[in-house]
């Protein structure tokens, strides 16, 4: 049996004092044309100040204010990238880990293709130039 991800799932944010939710980001729908694509949200998120990282199976990679929901980056991974080793690279679904933050990099694994989702092979690492 395969199971097919929610395209409900959304990030949001709710404090642990009271419960009730600050804000919420509803799922961006994904192309037509884009096979085994879905909205869903189910990575691990990563948090540092200000900026909540969420990847999703779309293949976005997206940082969120954490004060508001804005999103603040948006960087679609579903695409050929040019590899430090020569091997063909490719970016697909995001889920499982979240991204890592470390030594002002954020690192994100894109490619998952399990349940009928977009196939990747790619380490991708951001900076700020």
């Amino acid at each position: 049996m395969v199971s097919k991800p929610r395209s409900d799932s959304t990030a949001g944010r709710q404090p642990w004092a009271d419960g009730k939710q600050v804000w919420h980001a509803a799922p961006v729908p994904c192309p037509e044309n884009r096979k085994g694509c879905s909205p869903a949200q189910s990575a691990a998120v990563s948090v540092i100040p200000n900026v909540v990282f969420s990847g999703s199976l779309d293949g976005h990679l997206r940082a969120y204010s954490t004060a508001d929901g804005r999103v603040l980056w948006d960087y679609d991974t579903v695409r050929d990238f040019t590899t430090v080793n020569g091997v063909p690279g490719g970016g697909g679904a995001i889920n499982g880990p979240g991204a890592t933050v470390a030594g002002g990099m954020v690192f994100v694994n894109s490619g998952y293709a399990f349940f009928g989702q977009m196939p990747g092979n790619v380490l991708l690492a951001f900076g700020i130039d």
